[in-house]
């Protein structure tokens, strides 16, 4: 079987493992989510629930919003069942239990992904303040986020090994080799039909910026977790999290990043043309 199809088997069974409780939410039963992890005893996988629910509780969330002890009938054999202490958990938790699995395994490796990106958009789906915006709204929100994260991936991929501005450039490139499908920069900018002053991330739409957001955040979590050395291996990194965000899209029936319709504004024209109104309204001061 190929790689491709094996991510994208599992993708299926992490989104048919989903159950829903009378309130209509979704969640994830711990011991289902060992087996399907390759966790041979469920005393095995205890350790990495205890690890997860550590991560929430230093992120700042409720435990009990994500983890929930209960009692259920399992089958432990000749068709006899009895009542085994599970946990219910919710699409956060599974995230957190994937990113202190084994990622080694390919199967913990694709439920980071898959766990990563869906919980990443429930949050924007979530966000009502988010919602309210408006879509060149969106796009100024998203991109700072990005400029902002970008930041952050430079710092850990220097540590990785990326040092000159020539690195940065060749490991941005596997990003987008990944995401896009084996295009780059240059390339997308190409595609694009952009002038050679305008950058191609002030060129994308709400949808490409967080597909752009969630490669970088997701590179970034990926060289200081695995603690990545070297250039070829941090360059191989961006390339896989690219591609696997690729096939995360794909999966999921969305539109590929290079098909995305280009915005009919650039976004530093947006934001040029926003604080000139802002200035006006405020009688010549932005802070006014």
């Amino acid at each position: 079987m190929k790689e491709n199809d094996i991510e994208q088997m599992h993708h299926r069974t992490f989104d048919s493992m989903k159950e829903t409780d009378s309130e209509g939410r979704e969640y994830w039963t711990a011991r289902k989510l060992a087996r399907i992890l390759d966790y041979s005893e469920y005393r095995h996988f205890q350790p990495v629930i205890k690890k997860a629910i550590e991560a929430c509780k230093n992120s700042g969330h409720a435990i009990l919003d994500h983890f929930e002890d209960f009692l259920d009938m399992v089958e432990i054999g000749s068709g006899a069942k009895r009542k085994l202490k599970d946990v219910r958990l919710s699409r956060y938790a599974c995230y957190l239990i994937v990113q202190n699995g084994d990622p080694n395994k390919p199967v913990i490796a694709n439920g980071q992904t898959y766990f990563a990106m869906q919980t990443r958009r429930q949050e924007l789906s979530d966000d009502v303040r988010f919602q309210s915006l408006q879509e060149n709204e969106k796009r100024i929100f998203l991109r700072n986020e990005l400029k902002a994260h970008n930041k952050q991936l430079v710092e850990v991929a220097q540590k990785a090994g990326v040092e000159t501005g020539l690195d940065f450039a060749i490991f941005q490139n596997h990003g987008y080799k990944g995401l896009y499908g084996g295009l780059d920069a240059k390339d997308i900018h190409k595609r694009k039909g952009l002038k050679k002053s305008q950058k191609i991330l002030d060129n994308m739409g709400s949808t490409e910026l967080a597909a752009n957001l969630f490669r970088a955040t997701q590179t970034e979590d990926k060289l200081r977790r695995e603690n990545i050395h070297g250039k070829i291996k941090a360059n191989r990194t961006h390339f896989d999290v690219g591609k696997k965000v690729r096939q995360t899209i794909s999966e999921l029936g969305g539109t590929m990043p290079e098909d995305l319709p280009t915005p009919d504004e650039d976004l530093k024209k947006l934001k040029k043309s926003t604080k000139e109104d802002k200035e006006q309204l405020g009688g010549g001061s932005e802070n006014t």
